[in-house]
C-alpha cells in the first residue's frame, strides 16, 4: 500500500506542471475605458484574435480583471483590447504599445499589469492631427482576409467649398502618419506639410491612411520569410484594390484613374506598395518607396519585377539614407533601381535619392514626404467634374497675386459670381456678382484663398490663389 501511495504521489509530481496556470491580473484601467466595455487578450495563446470571445478578462476583486491561461512553458506575448485592433492598449502617451511578452517558467503564476490608454482613445490629448483628418471607418471590411481595419482619410483643404476631383494616394501605416499620439516613434505630419504646400499653389490630393496590425508582416510581404512570416500580401493588396479603392472612389470625389492613383510606405510598407503597384499596374501610377525591407524577402520583390516587367507607365520615387542597417537599404534600392530599368521603366519614370544622415526613422520620412509626393503628382492636379465643363477655360492671373487680379471668362457665362473662402474654410466674400475683367483683391491679407467662380448657383471653377502682399 504505502509503495502504491508513493508511485501515486511520484505521477502526481510529474504531471503537475502540465496543469499549473498563469493568471494575468489587470488592476487599473484608463479613466476614459467606455463604461461596460469588455477586455479582450490577443496574443499568442490564442493566435492574435483580437475579440475572441473565449479571451474575455472577467471581473475580478476591488475593480480588477482577470483571465487564467492554460499554457505551455515558454514566451507568452499578448495585447489587451476592447474587442478590436482599433481599440487596442496604448502606452502613456496614448500612442503604439510594443507587444507585452511574458517568459512564462511552467509553474502557477500571476501577473498583475495596467493597462495605460487605449490608442483610439489616446491620453486625454487633442492630439495632432489637422482638422481635415477624418476617420473613415474604425472598422472597415477586410473580406479577403476575415478581418477589419481602421481607416483615415485626409482631404484637401478646399474639398469641402469646391466641386473638385483629386488625385488620391494610399499610404501604409496609416498611425503614423498624421497623429503624433498614435504613432511608434514620430509622425510623417503628412496632413501639415500637405497643407503647407496648399497654401503655397498645390493642388492638393485626398490621402488614405491604413491602419497596420499585429498582422502587419504578414500583409505586407506575398513572400514567407521563415523566419519573421509573410504570405498574406496578394490577400492584403487585393483587399486595397478590390474592396478599399472602389469605397474610396464611390464615396468620395477622386480621379480614380491609375495616372492619379498613387500608393507609399516606408520599410516593410514599401515591399507591399511595390508589389501592389507592379501586381496591379492597371491601379497604380504612382509609388512611393521609401527605406523598403527588399531583404525580408530574399530576391524575390527584384524577381517579380524583372519577369512581370513594364506594362504601364508607372512613377517610382526611391528614397534611403547611408545610416540605414550600415547602408545595405542603399544597396538594395541601388539594385531595385537597376532591376526596374532593366524590366523597361525610363529615366523619366525612376527618381533614386539617397542622404548621408537618412535613417530608418520618421523622422527623415517626414522630411522627405513633401518632395516625393511633389515628383510623384507633379503631372496630376484635382480638377473639377467633367472635362468638356466651361470651368476648364477659367483663367485667374497673376497668382501670386497683388491688389488686382485679372478674370478670363467662357463666352456667355450667364451672370458670373465670385465666392471666397480663407485657407481654414471661413467665407470672406459671398457670391458676388463679377463686373468686368478685374478684381480688386488689395483688402485681403498675405495667406491663401479659395476663388470660386459660380453660374446659376453651380461652382464652375475653384481655384487657389495666394496674395503674395
Amino acid at each position: 500500500m504505502r509503495k502504491h501511495l508513493l508511485l501515486l504521489w511520484a505521477v502526481w509530481a510529474i504531471t503537475l506542471p502540465l496543469f499549473a496556470q498563469l493568471t494575468i491580473k489587470v488592476t487599473a484601467i484608463p479613466a476614459n475605458t467606455p463604461p461596460g466595455a469588455q477586455i479582450y487578450l490577443a496574443g499568442t495563446p490564442n493566435t492574435w484574435n483580437p475579440g475572441d470571445p473565449g479571451s474575455i478578462l472577467a471581473p475580478a476583486a476591488n475593480g480588477a480583471y482577470q483571465i487564467v491561461l492554460n499554457v505551455a512553458a515558454g514566451e507568452v506575448k499578448f495585447k489587451f483590447t476592447r474587442g478590436s485592433w482599433a481599440t487596442v492598449e496604448g502606452n502613456a502617451a496614448g500612442s503604439y504599445l510594443p507587444d507585452r511578452i511574458i517568459q512564462y517558467n511552467g509553474s502557477a503564476q500571476t501577473v498583475n499589469l495596467t493597462i495605460l490608454s487605449w490608442e483610439d482613445l489616446g491620453s486625454g490629448g487633442s492630439g495632432t492631427a489637422s482638422a481635415n483628418v477624418f476617420v473613415l471607418d474604425e472598422d472597415f471590411g477586410m473580406p479577403q482576409l476575415n478581418r477589419n481595419r481602421k481607416i483615415l482619410i485626409y482631404l484637401p483643404p478646399d474639398y469641402a467649398t469646391s466641386g473638385k476631383h483629386y488625385p488620391v494616394l494610399y499610404m501604409q501605416d496609416g498611425q503614423n502618419l498624421f497623429d503624433e499620439n498614435t504613432s511608434f516613434s514620430g509622425e510623417w505630419e503628412v496632413d501639415e506639410s500637405l497643407n503647407e504646400l496648399f497654401g503655397n499653389g498645390d493642388d492638393g490630393a485626398i490621402v488614405v491612411g491604413i491602419y497596420n496590425s499585429a498582422f502587419r508582416l504578414d500583409e505586407y510581404s506575398p513572400w514567407v520569410n521563415p523566419q519573421y512570416g509573410g504570405g498574406q500580401g496578394d490577400e492584403y493588396t487585393d483587399w486595397m484594390v478590390e474592396t478599399l479603392k472602389p469605397y474610396v472612389d464611390a464615396n468620395y470625389r477622386t480621379l480614380s484613374g491609375r495616372e492619379h492613383t498613387g500608393i507609399m510606405g516606408s520599410s516593410m510598407g514599401a515591399l507591399i506598395s511595390l508589389y501592389a503597384a507592379i501586381e496591379h499596374q492597371d491601379v497604380f501610377g504612382k509609388v512611393g518607396i521609401f527605406s523598403p525591407a527588399f531583404w525580408f524577402a530574399g530576391n524575390s520583390a527584384y524577381t517579380h519585377v524583372s519577369t512581370t516587367g513594364k506594362e504601364q507607365h508607372i512613377k517610382f520615387y526611391l528614397l534611403a539614407g547611408d545610416q540605414e542597417d550600415n547602408g545595405s537599404v542603399v544597396e538594395d534600392l541601388n539594385a531595385m533601381y537597376n532591376t526596374l530599368s532593366n524590366a523597361g521603366f525610363t529615366d523619366e519614370e525612376l527618381f533614386l535619392l539617397t542622404h548621408n544622415d537618412g535613417q530608418h526613422s520618421e523622422w527623415y520620412w517626414a522630411r522627405e514626404f513633401p518632395d516625393g509626393y511633389e515628383w510623384l503628382f507633379s503631372n496630376s492636379t484635382a480638377t473639377p467634374t467633367g472635362e468638356e465643363s466651361p470651368v476648364m477655360r477659367v483663367r485667374i492671373s497673376p497668382n501670386p497675386a497683388d491688389s488686382v487680379l485679372r478674370l478670363e471668362l467662357p463666352i456667355g457665362l450667364i451672370e458670373p459670381m465670385l465666392q471666397i473662402y480663407a485657407f481654414d474654410g471661413r467665407l470672406i466674400q459671398p457670391p458676388t456678382l463679377i463686373r468686368g475683367n478685374e478684381v480688386n483683391v488689395s483688402y485681403l491679407k498675405r495667406g491663401a484663398y479659395i476663388f470660386n467662380i459660380l453660374s446659376e448657383g453651380r461652382v464652375l471653377n475653384s481655384q487657389k490663389v495666394v496674395i503674395a502682399e
